[in-house]
C-alpha cells in the first residue's frame, strides 16, 4: 500500500514538473522573448562575420548580399525559420529524457558547450557555498530555537526574537556589501570576491585552503541574513509541543533540559522542520542570484543570470528550469518517505 501511494504521489509530481515546462514553453515563446533572444545572438555573430568578409569582399552590394545570406544560414540553424510552437516544445522534450543539448552562447570553462558540462561544474560551487550555509543554518537554528521554546517569554527568548526580525529584514545581498566594505576594505582580512586569488595556488591543499577563503565571507552572509528567521521558525513549530503534557510529565520526573529538548520537543515537531529543511537543501542547489553576482562566485544562481541577463541563451533556462523542479519533485519524495519514519500517526490507509 505504501509503494502503491507513494507511485501515486510521484505521479502528481510529474504532473508538477510537466505544468512547471510548460509554463517556461509559454513564457519564452508566446511573449516573444526566445526570437529577440536568438536574433540578439545572431546579430552578434554577424557583426563578428562582417570584419572578416570586409577584408575579401570590396563591392559593397556582394557584401551585404553575402550577410544577408549569412543570416538566412544562422535563422535556420538556430531555428528561427519556425515558430515558437514547434521550436520550444521539441526542445523541452528533449530534456525531458535528459538530452540537456548545447548552449548557443554559453560555455564551460573548459570550452565545452553542452549544457550538462556547464551544468554540472557549477553545481559543486553551489553545493561549497549555499548548501553549506544552509546545513550551519540549520544546526545553529534547530538548537537555538528548540531551546528556547522551552523558555518561551524568558528575556533570552525576547532578546533572540528581536534579533530574528532584524536577521528577517537584511537583505543579503546588503549583507555581503557590508562584509565586502569592512573585511575586505577597511580590514583586509579576506577578499572582496572571486573564488581563488589571481593567479591560483597550485597543488591540491593549498588550492582547497585558498577557496575556503574565498567562501568565508558569503557563507557568513547567508548564514547571518537566514539564521534570525529559522531560529524563529523552530522556535514557533516547538513552542506548542514544548508546552504539552508530555513535556511537564518529563519535568515532573526529573529529566534533563536537553533531554526534554531532543527527546520529547524536537522529536515530536521533527515533521515540519525536516520539510523546512530538505526543500531548503534543495532549493540551495538552485544557488543565489545576488548573492553569487555580488562575490562574483561562479555558481548555479550566477549561471541561471548568466542566462538570462548576461548572455541570453534559451536552452540553458529551459535545462536550469527543469533540474530545479526536479530537484523540487525529488526533495517531495523524500519527503513522503520520512514522514512515515519520524512520525507513526502518518500511514498511507
Amino acid at each position: 500500500m505504501l509503494v502503491r501511494r507513494l507511485l501515486m504521489r510521484g505521479l502528481s509530481m510529474l504532473g508538477v514538473l510537466v505544468a512547471v515546462q510548460l509554463l517556461v514553453v509559454i513564457s519564452l515563446g508566446a511573449t516573444g522573448y526566445s526570437d529577440r533572444m536568438l536574433q540578439a545572438v545572431i546579430g552578434e555573430q554577424l557583426r563578428a562575420m562582417r570584419g572578416g568578409f570586409a577584408e575579401t569582399i570590396r563591392d559593397p552590394d556582394q557584401l551585404e548580399a553575402a550577410m544577408e545570406a549569412q543570416r538566412i544560414e544562422l535563422e535556420q540553424a538556430y531555428g528561427l525559420d519556425r515558430p515558437w510552437y514547434a521550436r520550444i516544445p521539441a526542445m523541452v522534450f528533449r530534456v525531458f529524457v535528459l538530452d540537456l543539448g548545447e548552449a548557443h552562447t554559453l560555455r564551460s570553462f573548459t570550452g565545452s558547450n553542452r549544457v550538462a558540462d556547464i551544468v554540472a561544474e557549477r553545481i559543486p560551487n553551489t553545493v561549497i557555498l549555499l548548501t553549506t550555509s544552509m546545513v550551519i543554518t540549520a544546526i545553529a537554528g534547530i538548537a537555538i530555537g528548540t531551546r528556547l521554546s522551552t523558555r518561551a517569554g524568558s528575556r533570552l527568548d525576547r532578546l533572540i526574537s528581536y534579533g530574528s526580525a532584524i536577521s528577517y529584514a537584511l537583505p543579503a545581498w546588503w549583507v555581503g556589501i557590508l562584509l565586502i566594505l569592512v573585511f575586505a576594505f577597511r580590514f583586509p582580512i579576506f577578499p572582496s570576491g572571486g573564488m581563488y586569488s589571481a593567479p591560483p595556488p597550485t597543488g591540491g591543499f593549498p588550492r582547497f585552503l585558498d577557496l575556503v577563503h574565498h567562501a568565508i565571507l558569503p557563507i557568513l552572509t547567508l548564514v547571518l541574513a537566514s539564521l534570525g528567521p529559522y531560529v524563529y521558525v523552530v522556535r514557533t513549530m516547538t513552542l506548542n509541543t514544548a508546552q504539552g503534557d508530555h513535556v511537564t510529565a518529563a519535568r515532573a520526573k526529573g529529566v534533563p533540559e536537553r533531554i526534554i529538548s531532543r527527546r520529547h520537543v524536537l522529536r515530536v515537531a521533527a515533521p515540519p522542520i525536516v520539510t523546512g529543511l530538505i526543500l531548503g537543501l534543495a532549493g540551495t542547489l538552485g544557488g543565489s542570484i545576488l548573492v553569487e553576482t555580488v562575490f562574483a562566485w561562479q555558481g548555479m544562481g550566477r549561471l541561471y543570470y548568466e542566462a538570462i541577463a548576461g548572455t541570453p541563451d534559451e536552452m540553458v533556462i529551459v535545462a536550469l528550469t527543469f533540474v530545479f523542479t526536479l530537484l523540487y519533485v525529488v526533495a517531495r519524495m523524500i519527503l513522503e518517505v520520512l514522514y512515515v519514519l519520524l512520525d507513526p500517526r502518518v500511514r498511507y490507509d
